[in-house]
């Protein structure tokens, strides 16, 4: 089975719960996880931004996959987020992660340096040549400040043989268009918008890395298979109550929102790390709203 077939569905970027004293929660982890995968998801990405990932050492990285690899043992695959602006260390981290946990590794496009499209592409081949699993590209210009343009997509999965796919988080349907229409057969094009994932799937991607997905795992799973089936009629009226949730997990901060959502559904503590803050007080009660309705 290739990857794109492996990976259609909803996979989902899932949160690290912190403690009062701001260690990593792992009895929380396993609460989360465990709810994710009742919930019907097709996949589980450990250590991705929304697990706050700018803010964990390498040594917390590490104890954080290997516990999410024991907790889902083996009931859905398990993706990997490695990635950085520093080629070299990237590198340095897919030949040291424990790589045989894990079907995928996502990797973000390098941030803040800004490189040119000659640089995200000779970065990636370098990445890809020293993994032993396959790379899933992530472009999210809002975060990095670099946008991946669609011909380096395909470039990529077109010259580097363990390139498989990519997480397109560029808020541009028309990039993504594009992509789909150029792209080898089984290279897996999956969202990284949770408010655009209903058009996109009429487009053609074979699903989501979501962020929705941690908090509504059912509803938000069955709106992607619905729409993967093309009955996007369900797929609306499974999508058109999760508009506000949108609205609500990316007002303020990811993953200030879903935390807040994860909070009030008594999974977690609303704890995160500097910078990243929680939700204002406004907020969050928009969401506990959301909720009792």
């Amino acid at each position: 089975m290739n990857l794109r077939e492996q990976l259609r569905g909803t996979g989902v970027a899932i949160v690290t719960p912190f403690k009062n004293d701001q260690s990593v929660d792992f009895e929380a982890l396993k609460k989360v996880i465990d709810f994710i995968i009742d919930g019907g998801v097709e996949y589980v990405v450990s250590l991705g931004t929304t697990g706050e990932t700018p803010t964990l050492d390498k040594q917390e990285k590490l104890d954080i996959l290997n516990y999410t690899h024991e907790v889902v043992n083996g009931r859905v695959p398990l993706v990997v987020g490695i990635g950085g602006n520093d080629t070299k260390e990237v590198v340095q981290n897919v030949q040291s992660y424990p790589l045989d946990k894990v079907v995928a590794v996502l990797s973000a496009c390098p941030y803040y340096n800004k490189p040119s499209q000659e640089g995200i592409f000779q970065h990636y081949k370098a990445v890809a040549e020293a993994s032993t699993k396959p790379i899933i590209l992530y472009n999210v210009p809002g975060r990095t400040g670099r946008n991946m343009e669609a011909s380096t997509t395909i470039r990529l999965a077109s010259e580097v043989a363990n390139v498989a796919g990519i997480k397109e988080a560029g808020n541009n349907i028309s990039q993504c268009i594009q992509i789909l229409k150029d792209r080898p057969e089984d290279f897996l094009v999956v969202s990284g918008d949770d408010d655009l994932v209903l058009p996109e799937l009429a487009c053609g991607i074979d699903g989501v890395i979501s962020v929705a997905a941690n908090c509504f795992p059912k509803e938000f799973s069955e709106m992607v298979r619905a729409g993967l089936a093309h009955d996007f009629k369900k797929a609306k009226l499974l999508n058109d109550p999760l508009l506000e949730v949108y609205n609500l997990l990316f007002t303020e901060n990811n993953p200030a929102g879903v935390k807040g959502f994860l909070t009030e559904l008594g999974l977690i503590e609303n704890i995160l790390r500097l910078p990243v803050t929680k939700l204002s007080d406004g907020v969050q009660q928009k969401v506990k709203t959301y909720l009792n309705k």
